[in-house]
């Protein structure tokens, strides 16, 4: 009975964390992740200017950044924005980074 309550609290604990830890992403990968992939496009014609915003996970417990696509385009100077990508990077779940990109005049 001892090793079932804890084989069951083992198994709700790893759940519990491992939704957390990884940012979003068309695929994953439990040991190393490292995606690009588009988010959006406009009508706008691409742009020459690229700017970039981060947001950073540690351990699933502590997150912080502004990755929105405001603070990325303010980050490059565009005010026409023509597309957006993302990138996706995590390790071991340890270090998770999730960054907007967005191209644009």
């Amino acid at each position: 009975m001892r090793k079932l309550a804890f084989f069951l609290f083992f198994a709700v604990a790893v759940a519990s964390f491992s939704g957390c830890m990884a940012p979003m992403s068309p695929v994953s990968g439990l040991i190393f992740m490292d995606v690009k992939a588009p988010l959006t496009a406009t009508s706008n014609t691409k742009g020459k200017k690229v700017g970039k915003a981060e947001a950073k996970s540690y351990f699933g417990l502590v997150a912080m950044g502004d990755a929105s696509i405001e603070a990325a385009a303010k980050a490059g100077g565009i005010t026409k924005i023509s597309s957006i990508d993302y990138e996706s990077k995590t390790i071991l779940g340890i270090i998770s980074t999730f960054t907007t990109v967005v191209y644009g005049d």
